[in-house]
């Protein structure tokens, strides 16, 4: 069973930077895969931020996060990272790890970013 595991969360001042983590365990890439980040601000619906596919080298960004945010991966560790750099009051939510491998869908357990001077 594949379990994904955030950390790297925090309160932060506008300006600032947060690296997101995500450990992934029982989990092999011999499968395609697709992993990605959402956040979802209170009051508003999840939406996605990020996501790149095992074969595919190029990685999406949404409108909002574009030239602030980067997605990586280390396979070695089965980790992939958001770097979020000049982060905004508006980039404050509650921020999920996503991997979909065939049919199964797989969300961990959110960490908390907080943008706020």
């Amino acid at each position: 069973q594949l379990q994904l595991v955030e950390s790297g969360g925090g309160l932060v001042q506008p300006g600032g930077s947060l690296r997101l983590s995500c450990a992934a365990s029982g989990f092999t890439s011999d499968y395609y895969y697709v992993v990605g980040w959402f956040r979802q601000a209170p009051g508003k619906e999840r939406e996605g931020v990020s996501c790149m596919s095992s074969t595919d080298i190029s990685t999406y960004y949404a409108d909002s996060v574009k030239g602030r945010f980067t997605m990586s991966r280390d396979n070695a560790k089965n980790t992939v990272y958001l770097q979020m750099n000049s982060l905004k009051p508006e980039d404050t939510a509650v921020y999920y790890c996503n991997a979909e491998i065939g049919l199964a869908d797989y969300w961990g357990q959110g960490t908390q970013v907080t943008v706020s001077s």
